[in-house]
């Protein structure tokens, strides 16, 4: 139980007003730079205490998306959205740039001083601290140009301490790097510009991001709206899901026969549409991966919270205050 005291779990389900009983909905965003695979799972938590997966869909438009999580649920319910974008920027290009609080910052992004920020360097050139997404497209465009431009030594200097390889997941991709299939650059540039930052500057939106604004259960309050990043691919293995080749649909299928099980066991239930999607592992197109992973990514947001698992990050002020943490990740 990730040394959690069995004393304390046993108060927590018996104290309904405890904040690890209190989130009334979870939702997960598969991100993309692309609409049109942007998909969104959610559970809502029923009066007898479980979670249903009542609600698998496209994201679709951006306006309205904060209150569409909170539809049908009190005024005062504490929800949870996770995102698989990254959230936080590496140390090492902090430092450069004499950055010590991302929250602060993502305001000011793609505004005055850090206006060129979220457009991307088409040649190695225009790769500045202050533009440091590269490249817009192929064609002689090496990972070293993003290292030199930066002053930096390693790739890993672009990756925040969550991003390096853990016992059952690959590393995930640098930041910056904004060419290929597992690139995060470009879907950052999104979450952040179109959805985070316009969500803080909304004053009717209760939104905080963890763990930049305060430890979990600190955060456990009502109203509010808590932002976490998700990573389905780390949260695989803890789901039973040992391999998977997500675009191959008979793969895909018999992962998610892995997540039924999974749910039956930690008794969450699904809606009858929701799981006859999951028995048919979402189709027979490589298009199914995206619904495959906003489920992978709710299930892992889930995971921790129903096993009163500790909820924490490394203790590094680094970590809390610019690079951020995954989700129910383990230290490492």
């Amino acid at each position: 139980m990730n040394n959690f005291d069995r004393g304390q779990q046993t108060e927590d389900r018996e104290n309904p007003r405890h904040p690890r009983s209190s989130v009334l909905r979870l939702v997960h965003a598969d991100w993309s730079v692309s609409p049109s695979k942007r998909w969104l799972a959610q559970a809502t938590r029923q009066p007898d205490g479980r979670f249903l997966v009542d609600d698998l869909r496209p994201v679709g438009r951006l306006s309205g998306f904060w209150p569409s999580l909170r539809v049908g649920l009190p005024q005062d319910a504490l929800t949870v959205a996770g995102f698989d974008f990254p959230i936080g920027l590496p140390l090492a290009y902090t430092q450069q740039v004499g950055v010590t609080d991302f929250v602060a910052l993502l305001s000011q992004l793609g505004k005055g001083e850090w206006a060129d920020f979220y457009r991307v360097a088409e040649t190695a050139d225009e790769i500045g601290l202050k533009r440091p997404f590269y490249p817009q497209r192929p064609g002689g465009t090496r990972r070293q140009h993003l290292l030199d431009a930066l002053n930096m030594d390693h790739i890993n200097q672009l990756r925040r301490r969550c991003d390096l390889p853990g016992d059952h997941h690959a590393a995930a991709a640098p930041l910056f790097w904004t060419l290929g299939a597992q690139q995060v650059g470009k879907a950052a540039i999104s979450g952040w510009r179109d959805v985070l930052a316009p969500a803080l500057r909304e004053k009717d939106t209760a939104v905080t991001l963890w763990p930049f604004t305060g430890e979990w259960d600190d955060l456990c309050q009502p109203c509010q709206t808590i932002v976490v990043e998700a990573y389905p691919a780390a949260y695989c293995w803890p789901l039973g899901i040992k391999s998977v080749s997500k675009r191959d649909p008979v793969s895909r299928k018999k992962a998610c026969m892995t997540l039924l099980k999974w749910a039956a066991t930690n008794d969450v239930g699904l809606v009858d549409w929701v799981a006859t999607a999951v028995r048919d592992g979402f189709g027979p197109k490589p298009a199914g991966e995206d619904p495959f992973d906003a489920l992978v990514g709710l299930l892992g947001l889930l995971k921790p919270i129903l096993h009163d698992e500790l909820i924490t990050t490394p203790p590094e002020t680094a970590v809390r205050q610019v690079e951020g943490w995954i989700f129910g990740l383990e230290k490492q």
